[in-house]
């Protein structure tokens, strides 16, 4: 194959040396080589001009490469790009051997080992918040990273907006429930947002005007969960006689699902297809039910569930217990038992932990004891306790789309916003905190 792409290329020497001293030393076919040979010397035969079923023969060894390495085993010829994936496996396993590596900015190399330190980790209180006026229970980033949202047992429900300063400010008051808000939701576009209470109706509003558009109720009963479809186009709800009802964005029930497919939690999680609702069936059980195909797969706990958070991809599933522990779930094929995260304090509250930072790299939890704990992914060493709250620590919502931002909702009915210490912070960090000035309290 060498040897005709050097004749083709009109390289008569290049071709002759190897002809000479590659292909004649093999001595495997005299006539075949002598044919080679005709080749050069002949002026009538024109190596470009020939048939098709040759031209299939004569491509480039490259391409010759790519088809042997379908059919060939590893041992017997090397992968295309091994070396590469070789080295960027290398990369990877010291990315994730780092226990704080949180920033995109630098190069790593194969010289040195790579180690971040705990300045790459949001630790210090940028901001406080403190419009609410009882105990905040919850708060969520939106998808984008643009706004948050929280909820309080004051009934209200607060949106807040990021700032390209990183700075966070009021947007809009939502007032209108008449109990304590427990859960909210984002839409997938972030345009709107869903909010449920303790056993009250669940509320559609426009993130835009901060307008209810909608307001979802059911004869008698009331809600305890809410969730959108990723199609934007339906919302799924858990409803107080344990069941999961389906309904349009008009507020028609579009299907229901009864029996024990729901308890007093308010999580509820819908895969990133749309195919799987989970849910918190029993005291110890978490329901992963395929809606369209009526399946049903249970995660078994020992421990009573207190919430759980489904992963962005939708592959991992973090369930907080009333053991103090954590428990990561890989849910994507077979489910199995990842990890398990202890050190906070959990004995009496709901207490709601999240995936965070670069990758998803880290777990944040809230705890009783006011503080922010957060441990490292992969190895569930925990790498981090964050003081300021004087209350037990409900909620933790780290920005997706900033893994230097995180927010905490406490019972001392303030949020806190944690990024890091300005005194390290890197210029060229296209996830700093913002510009150089005091952003609040500390």
């Amino acid at each position: 194959m060498k040897f005709l792409e050097l004749l083709r290329g009109e390289k008569l020497m290049d071709a002759l040396n190897t002809l000479r001293s590659e292909i004649a030393p093999l001595c495997i076919n005299n006539d075949r080589v002598r044919e080679l040979s005709f080749y050069i010397v002949s002026q009538s035969q024109n190596v470009l001009d020939i048939s098709s079923d040759q031209e299939v023969r004569f491509k480039s060894r490259e391409k010759l490469l790519e088809e042997l390495q379908k059919l060939l085993p590893s041992t017997v010829i090397i992968p295309e790009r091994r070396l590469v994936h070789l080295l960027e496996q290398a990369l990877d396993l010291q990315r994730d051997a780092c226990r704080f590596h949180n920033s995109s900015v630098g190069e790593m190399s194969l010289f040195t080992d790579h180690q971040c330190g705990k300045d790459k980790i949001p630790s210090q209180t940028l901001q406080i918040l403190q419009e609410h006026s009882d105990e905040v229970w919850f708060l969520q980033f939106s998808h984008n990273g643009k706004y948050l949202a929280s909820s309080s047992s004051d009934c209200l429900v607060i949106i807040w907006e990021v700032k390209l300063d990183g700075r966070v400010s009021l947007k809009h008051r939502l007032s209108g429930h008449q109990k304590p808000v427990s859960c909210i939701s984002w839409s997938p576009d972030d345009q709107q947002l869903l909010t449920c209470g303790v056993e009250d109706a669940m509320r559609r509003w426009d993130v835009t005007s901060g307008e209810c558009l909608h307001i979802y109720g059911k004869n008698g009963l009331g809600f305890v969960s809410c969730g959108w479809a990723p199609d934007g186009k339906r919302i799924f709800s858990g409803v107080t006689d344990k069941s999961i009802s389906m309904w349009d964005l008009e507020g028609r029930e579009v299907e229901c699902w009864k029996g024990q497919r729901t308890i007093r939690i308010s999580d509820l999680g819908i895969t990133r297809d749309g195919k799987e609702l989970i849910t918190v069936c029993k005291e110890t059980t978490i329901l992963l039910f395929g809606w369209e195909s009526q399946s049903e797969k249970l995660i078994e706990e020992s421990q009573n569930i207190v919430s759980f958070t489904l992963s962005e991809d939708s592959k991992f599933l973090l369930v907080s217990l009333s053991n103090q522990e954590i428990h990561l779930w890989n849910i994507d094929d077979d489910i199995n038992l990842v990890a398990k995260f202890k050190g906070h304090k959990r004995s009496r509250f709901v207490l709601k932990s999240c995936f965070g930072g670069l990758h998803q790299a880290f777990i944040a939890s809230g705890s009783e004891d006011s503080k922010v704990y957060i441990w490292h992914r992969v190895s569930g060493e925990l790498v981090l306790t964050l003081s300021g709250h004087s209350g037990a620590v409900n909620c933790v919502s780290w920005n997706p789309a900033n893994p230097h931002m995180l927010a905490s909702a406490s019972d001392d009915r303030t949020i806190r916003i944690w990024g890091l210490n300005r005194v390290c912070l890197n210029h060229d960090d296209k996830h700093s905190n913002g510009t150089y000035h005091c952003n609040g309290g500390t």
